[in-house]
C-alpha cells in the first residue's frame, strides 16, 4: 500500500512539473490576463503599492475605493472590431455544403459557439497573451460509416488553450529542419481540489486526474492517438524570439495602466485630505471623524497642547491629473489608437493622423495573416479526421480602411471654396460621395474619368452674355459664379 502511494506520489510530481518557460512567463501571463478582464480579478491580483505601516484592513478598503480604467481592453477591442469588421473568405473547395463542415461553422465546440465567434476570441486572447492553442479534437463511440457520423453528429471540435494552462510542450526537429510537437499537457478540468489534466503524445492521449490535496495522481483514461500527430495549433500574435512564445500587444499598456491605476488611489487619497485634513491631538482629547465633528479637551489642559492641523495643498491633484493624461496619450501612441479612441479635439496634423492609421494599418494586417494562417491549419486537421484533404482556401482581409472622414471632407470643402473650374468642382464633389460612403458612379455618370483617367473635354459651362435692363449695361460671365455674381447685380440672360 505504501508502494502504491509513493508510485502516486511520483506520477503527481512528474505531471506537476512544468516547462522552464512556462514558470518564466507565468506570472506575467497572469498579470496580463488581469489586466485585461479588470474587475475582481484585477482587484484581487493586489496592485496598489502599500503604504508604509498599512494594514490589511485599511490596504483592502484602499483597493475597493480605487477604480481601474481598463485602458487594455480597451485597445483589444478596437482591434477586434477592425479585423472582423468583413468577415472572412472561406472558399471550401469541393468540401463546400458537406454537413460537417457546416455543424462545425454553426457550432465549432460543442457548446454552441460558431466558428466566427471562436476565431474571434482566439484573436482577443492572442493579443492578452502573446499566443494561444487551439486543439482539433473527434470523439470516438465506435462509428464505422459516415452516416452514422451524421447520424450522431460525430465531427472534429474545437478548444481554446490559453497559456495559463498548457503547463508543458516538447518541439523536435524533423529531418527536414521542421519542427514537431511531440508532447503537449495542459489542465484540462478543475472541480474543487481536483484537476484533469490531458497529456497528448503522438501514439497516445492520457486523462490524469491530480489530487491537490493529497498530492496523488490516478491515470482516468489511455487512448491511442489514431492520427500519429499532435492536433494542436500554435496561434500567435506576435511571434517572438523563443520558440512557442508570443508577444501581447498589451505587454507595456498593462504597465502603463498599472501606473495610472496607483495614481488614481493617490488623487483619491488627496482628495480625502484636502476635504478632511489631518488632526493632532493630544491623548487625551476626545476626536469625532467627518465634517462638522468636534474635539473635546479635558477641562484644565495645557493651551499649548491645542489640537492644531495639517494642511494640504491642492497642487498635488491637478499634478496627477496632468500625468495620468500624458501616460493615457502614451497608450494611445504605442497601441497607434490616438486617432480612434480620443474623446477630444488634439492638435494632430493631418499628416500626424495619416501615418498613425498607416501604422495601424500594419499592425492589424499582420494580425490578420497569422490568424489566415491558423485557421488554415485548423481546417487541414479537420480534414485529416475525416479522411480529406485541405484543398480550400482562407483569405482575411488584408487591409483596413481606417480614414478620418471629418478631416478628409474638410479639406475638400476648403478645396472647393477655392476652385473655379467646373470639372474640378465635380471632381470634387466625386471625391465627397466617394468619403461618405456612396457610389458616385452611379450618382454622378456623366462625370466619371475616362480610359485616359482625364474628365471630357466639352467644357460643363459655356460662356455668354447678361445685360442689366436699367441701364443696358452688357457682360460676359464666363463661369457659373460669375453668372450668379451678375444675377445678384440686376443683370439678365436673355435667354433665361
Amino acid at each position: 500500500m505504501a508502494s502504491s502511494n509513493f508510485t502516486l506520489q511520483q506520477d503527481y510530481i512528474a505531471l506537476s512539473t512544468t516547462h522552464q518557460l512556462y514558470l518564466k512567463w507565468r506570472d506575467r501571463w497572469q498579470f496580463l490576463m488581469q489586466a485585461a478582464i479588470g474587475g475582481k480579478e484585477w482587484r484581487d491580483g493586489g496592485h496598489l503599492i502599500r503604504y508604509q505601516l498599512e494594514n490589511d484592513a485599511e490596504y483592502q478598503t484602499r483597493l475597493y475605493n480605487t477604480p481601474y480604467i481598463n485602458h487594455c481592453a480597451s485597445v483589444i477591442d478596437t482591434y477586434t472590431s477592425f479585423l472582423f469588421r468583413q468577415e472572412p473568405d472561406r472558399d471550401f473547395g469541393s468540401w463546400e455544403g458537406s454537413w460537417d463542415v457546416e455543424a462545425f461553422l454553426a457550432d465549432c465546440d460543442y457548446e454552441g459557439r460558431s466558428f466566427d465567434d471562436f476565431m474571434r476570441d482566439v484573436s482577443r486572447w492572442s493579443s492578452i497573451f502573446g499566443h494561444v492553442w487551439c486543439i482539433v479534437t473527434k470523439p470516438n463511440i465506435g462509428a464505422t460509416t459516415a452516416a452514422q457520423e451524421e447520424a450522431e453528429n460525430v465531427r472534429p471540435y474545437i478548444n481554446l488553450i490559453t497559456p495559463l494552462v498548457c503547463s508543458d510542450w516538447t518541439w523536435q526537429r524533423r529531418p527536414n529542419g521542421a519542427y514537431e510537437l511531440v508532447y503537449l499537457k495542459y489542465v484540462e478540468e478543475v472541480i474543487d481540489r481536483l484537476q484533469v489534466v490531458k497529456v497528448w503524445r503522438p501514439d497516445r492521449i492520457e486523462t490524469w486526474v491530480l489530487d491537490q490535496i493529497n498530492r496523488t495522481a490516478e491515470i482516468r483514461t489511455t487512448e491511442p492517438n489514431q492520427l500519429g500527430i499532435i492536433p494542436a495549433v500554435l496561434v500567435y500574435n506576435q511571434r517572438g524570439i523563443e520558440k512557442g512564445i508570443g508577444v501581447s500587444d498589451i505587454n507595456d499598456i498593462a504597465d502603463i495602466c498599472r501606473m495610472i491605476y496607483n495614481m488614481t488611489s493617490e488623487n483619491e487619497q488627496a482628495v480625502r485630505l484636502g476635504t478632511h485634513p489631518t488632526l493632532v491631538v493630544p491623548p487625551t482629547a476626545q476626536v469625532g471623524a467627518g465634517a462638522g465633528a468636534m474635539i473635546v479637551l479635558q477641562e484644565g489642559s495645557d493651551p499649548g497642547l491645542n489640537p492644531y492641523s495639517l494642511e494640504f495643498s491642492s497642487s498635488a491633484v491637478d499634478s496627477i491629473h496632468s500625468t495620468v493624461k500624458k501616460l493615457e496619450e502614451q497608450i494611445d501612441k504605442i497601441a497607434n489608437t490616438g486617432g480612434i479612441r480620443t474623446t477630444e479635439t488634439r492638435s494632430m496634423s493631418g499628416v500626424a493622423l495619416e501615418t498613425e492609421f498607416q501604422l495601424l494599418n500594419a499592425k492589424l494586417s499582420a494580425k490578420a495573416d497569422n490568424l489566415q494562417l491558423a485557421e488554415e491549419s485548423i481546417w487541414r486537421l479537420f480534414g485529416i479526421y475525416q479522411g480529406r484533404t485541405w484543398e480550400g482556401e482562407i483569405l482575411y482581409p488584408d487591409s483596413f480602411n481606417i480614414r478620418d472622414t471629418n478631416r478628409e471632407i474638410d479639406e475638400l470643402v476648403k478645396a472647393k471654396s477655392a476652385a473655379t473650374d467646373p470639372r474640378v468642382l465635380y471632381a470634387i464633389d466625386h471625391e465627397i460621395l466617394e468619403v461618405l460612403g456612396e457610389d458616385s458612379d452611379l450618382i454622378m455618370p456623366e462625370y466619371v474619368a475616362t480610359e485616359a483617367d482625364t474628365f471630357p473635354p466639352k467644357p460643363l459651362f459655356e460662356a455668354h452674355t447678361m445685360v442689366n435692363p436699367e441701364t443696358g449695361l452688357e457682360v460676359i460671365a464666363r463661369t457659373e459664379q460669375e453668372h450668379i455674381a451678375y444675377m445678384e447685380q440686376g443683370y439678365i440672360h436673355e435667354e433665361d
